[in-house]
């Protein structure tokens, strides 16, 4: 499933709105579980992996109503761990949530690149937008400019080159000549001369569309006798090569990059708990459904039994209850 088309199918989707729904309710329930001494972390997992985002602002907003008390915030005073993490996760709208990922990814000593590699690459034009401007409206600075100052090199600029959404194009056009030329130009880039031309690798991957691309790199093929990505791993190395890997994975399958990162972030040992909980949060009201099924047709098993193996308690309950029943 080619990555612009997987945002418009509902059968992806794992944690959906509630029927009949009331927040005022919700929001009493939600208090009772945290008044007194102790928390009934059951209680919790049972309304806020049950609803719809839009659905747990609006108890959000009934629990201040009701109790004078911001939700979240009670929520952190009471809850701890990867759990809390995970429920707090919950509790963010859609774009926002993405931006503090990204926030968080560049403050403090160090840059997970990876997890600004993943955001930039995966997401549409549309999105971006909306991240960009939640992103400044929180944190008061502008995204691109964060990434500016705190990455550098091609990293820098491919980084740029994403946040422009330029990628998008839903008419499906290919110009079978253009794609020709660009293999070539890629080709040239890369395996004819020393050295690599990484702005050309640049260029191409960040402002091509995906129907384009995905020509593109058949045309390569045909002329290098091997993949875009052998050719990307062999002239590339470090954050650059993760990042044009991420780009040419989404643009061949969407649902198939995130059951590798999920794949990779509860593989043996130690959990990247960080990548987890993103991915399932984010992609539980999109397309979750349609990556567990990539992820068992690629590694033999199901997303919740190896969630089920790595992970424990009331932080494994609310993460099976978003990711829903096997397929």
């Amino acid at each position: 499933m080619a990555w612009w088309k997987a945002w418009i199918e509902q059968e992806g989707v794992t944690v959906k709105s509630s029927s009949h729904f009331n927040p005022d309710p919700d929001a009493e329930t939600l208090y009772k579980a945290m008044k007194g001494i102790g928390t009934n972390e059951q209680a919790i997992i049972d309304v806020l992996t049950r609803r719809s985002n839009a659905q747990r602002q609006q108890i959000a907003k009934s629990f201040k109503a009701q109790f004078g008390k911001d939700l979240t915030e009670t929520l952190k005073s009471e809850l701890s761990g990867k759990f809390e993490r995970l429920i707090v996760a919950l509790m963010y709208p859609p774009y926002r949530y993405e931006a503090k990922e990204l926030h968080d990814a560049m403050k403090g000593l160090g840059t997970k690149e990876g997890v600004i590699i993943e955001i930039l690459a995966s997401r549409t034009k549309k999105q971006l937008q909306e991240i960009m401007k939640a992103y400044e409206e929180d944190y008061g600075s502008s995204l691109e400019e964060d990434i500016q100052a705190d990455t550098s090199g091609y990293l820098e600029r491919i980084l740029v080159c994403l946040l422009q959404g330029s990628r998008d194009d839903v008419s499906g056009f290919v110009d079978p000549g253009l794609a020709l030329q660009d293999a070539q130009d890629l080709h040239a880039a890369g395996e004819k001369i020393r050295g690599t031309d990484e702005m050309k690798f640049i260029t191409i991957l960040c402002t091509r569309s995906a129907t384009h691309l995905l020509r593109v790199f058949e045309e390569y093929e045909k002329i290098a006798n091997k993949s875009i990505e052998d050719s990307i791993k062999s002239e590339t190395h470090g954050s650059l090569e993760e990042a044009m890997l991420t780009v040419v994975k989404c643009t061949r399958n969407l649902h198939s990059y995130f059951a590798e990162r999920l794949y990779y972030a509860v593989k043996g040992a130690g959990t990247r708990d960080g990548t987890l909980i993103r991915n399932i949060v984010s992609r539980s009201e999109i397309d979750l459904n349609l990556i567990k099924c990539h992820f068992k047709k690629m590694y033999g098993k199901t997303l919740s039994s190896m969630i089920m193996e790595d992970t424990s308690g009331d932080y494994k309950n609310a993460l099976l209850n978003l990711v829903g029943s096997d397929p």
